[in-house]
């Protein structure tokens, strides 16, 4: 079968890249590895920095674009792991090592289907995009390359999602939180204690409850994950730290949230890292959800962060594997499945109209 084939291909690299240390901002080796088979493979490819990326060489720019993209970068190891997490090893039909799963079964799924799809007829251009820093969601990452791509009028994300599509993403913001006292002697009637000037702000945040539910993605949630203040015992703390995590769904926009939160605090300030991690979703009467739903597939909305917050273009996450393997111990993904995501790319792309 022709998806034996590219499926041997995909394996041969997915333990190659296993073998090669990749963890956000370190992916310059395994990015040479990947271009060292897109050589093989006569595709030529553009470069910036650790992002890949080549296009059909009938590239016609009156024609839409759909992009296939996973990406290369790991998380750090867990001190769990009872396997050396840079050595691939296989049991039956198990791949296990770092990265196998998230994302490296969607990189070298997509991949394979790409070049299947290069000897298809298409009413479509097609570009596969490999891209560095997604874990940390970095500035060397997926933002790099984007102006550099042509055009592109909807995208897969190769993310672990067991091959069903997820048309809707949360957002993410995260917040810094201060609030300032005057120090003191704890045990004289003096200072300000910065503790005691946020717990209302905290207790507020706590309790409140955003109005709009998503369908897909439920409500946007925010929590309190870190707290910081004071010295020692007998000290008054004359400032306190803490930090939000926000995550929005489609109806919230991070900056008109981020003011909205700022106009509640009675006594801290508040300091936005970044806003550009937007919820994003993908309309379900769009011809690529439609495909989906005609072989069965089941659509849904994703609580976890991928490069589609990334994109200002429609995308969906999917890809082989499952999220729940994805930064864990002893992480693996299966030979059969990245056999069926290389043979569910090729049956939503081939005759795919947009």
């Amino acid at each position: 079968m022709e998806t034996t084939y590219y499926t041997n291909d995909a394996v041969a690299l997915l333990k190659e890249l296993i073998a090669i240390p990749s963890v956000s901002r370190d992916e310059k080796r395994a990015a040479d590895k990947l271009a060292e088979y897109l050589n093989d493979w006569d595709l030529p490819h553009g470069r910036e920095g650790n992002n890949l990326w080549v296009g059909c060489p009938d590239w016609d720019n009156n024609r839409p674009t759909i992009m296939l993209n996973a990406h290369i970068d790991t998380v750090k190891p867990v001190s769990t792991w009872t396997r050396d997490p840079f050595t691939p090893s296989q049991e039956g039909d198990q791949i296990f090592g770092l990265g196998s799963n998230d994302c490296g079964g969607g990189l070298v799924a997509t991949l394979q289907a790409y070049r299947i799809m290069l000897h298809r007829p298409r009413h479509y251009n097609i570009l596969w995009v490999a891209s560095a820093e997604e874990e940390i969601s970095g500035p060397n990452g997926f933002s790099r390359v984007l102006p550099l791509l042509p055009k592109i009028d909807v995208a897969i994300v190769g993310e672990p999602t067991g091959m069903q599509p997820a048309i809707a993403e949360k957002g993410l913001m995260v917040i810094d939180g201060y609030a300032h006292g005057i120090s003191g002697h704890a045990a004289r009637e003096e200072g300000v204690n910065a503790i005691y000037e946020a717990l209302d702000d905290l207790v507020w945040l706590r309790d409140y409850k955003f109005r709009k539910s998503s369908p897909l993605l439920g409500p946007t949630k925010l929590t309190v994950t870190v707290v910081e203040g004071g010295t020692q015992h007998n000290v008054i703390p004359d400032t306190l730290h803490f930090i939000i995590d926000v995550r929005t769904n489609e109806f919230y926009q991070n900056e008109f949230l981020f003011e909205f939160l700022r106009k509640k605090m009675k006594r801290c300030e508040l300091h936005a890292r970044s806003f550009r991690l937007h919820s994003s979703c993908v309309a379900e009467d769009h011809p690529l959800v439609r495909r989906c739903l005609e072989r069965g597939m089941q659509p849904f909305g994703s609580p976890t962060l991928s490069d589609q917050a990334l994109m200002p273009f429609p995308s969906l996450k999917l890809g082989p594997g499952d999220s729940s393997r994805s930064h864990a111990a002893n992480e693996y993904i299966k030979i059969s499945e990245i056999q069926q995501a290389i043979e569910t790319y090729v049956g939503l792309l081939d005759g795919l109209t947009l």
